[in-house]
């Protein structure tokens, strides 16, 4: 009798290791990125002044903030709530779009698209580093004026 409960004991906490094992990784974006301009590439251009963006796990999904300051000295803010499940999630504060979607390539990629009255204007991939220290943006689209853009924006974690 020793045996078997000793047995089941033993299978218990073999499956809970499983369990914990099996549980999603933290999003590696989760936390506050500054832009750094010198590593950043910007076509047609020209590179903001400041660039900082937040990210923050929530119910709802990934809370985005995003405070830039134009070469104009023009700042904007952008926000959005999103799950990268590939639906469409509502954009404020954005020259260019007004909804985004995103999936998930692997643990610290993701692919979203930018849409603007429902046609999609862009794309960009998200690219955390394996040291968590560095996000990549590379964006490709059209501006509302019809000029393409192709952008690598590079962020140091704060």
């Amino acid at each position: 009798m020793k045996a078997i409960l000793k047995t089941a004991f033993i299978a218990v906490l073999l499956g809970a290791g499983r369990a914990v094992v099996a549980a999603p990784a933290a999003d590696p974006v989760i936390g506050t990125w500054q832009l750094n301009v010198a590593k950043s590439k910007f076509s047609p251009g020209p590179a903001p002044k400041s660039e900082t963006r937040t990210y923050a796990a929530t119910d709802q999904g990934t809370a985005m903030t995003w405070k830039s300051v134009g070469a104009d000295g023009k700042e904007i803010v952008v926000k959005s709530t999103f799950k990268a499940d590939g639906k469409d999630y509502a954009v404020t504060g954005a020259p260019n779009f007004d909804s985004l979607s995103l999936k998930q390539v692997d643990d610290h990629t993701v692919q979203s698209t930018q849409k603007r009255g429902g046609k999609v204007i862009g794309t960009t991939t998200r690219t955390v580093s394996k040291d968590g220290k560095v996000l990549t943006l590379s964006s490709k689209g059209t501006s509302p004026t019809g000029a393409a853009y192709d952008n690598v924006m590079v962020y140091d974690k704060q």
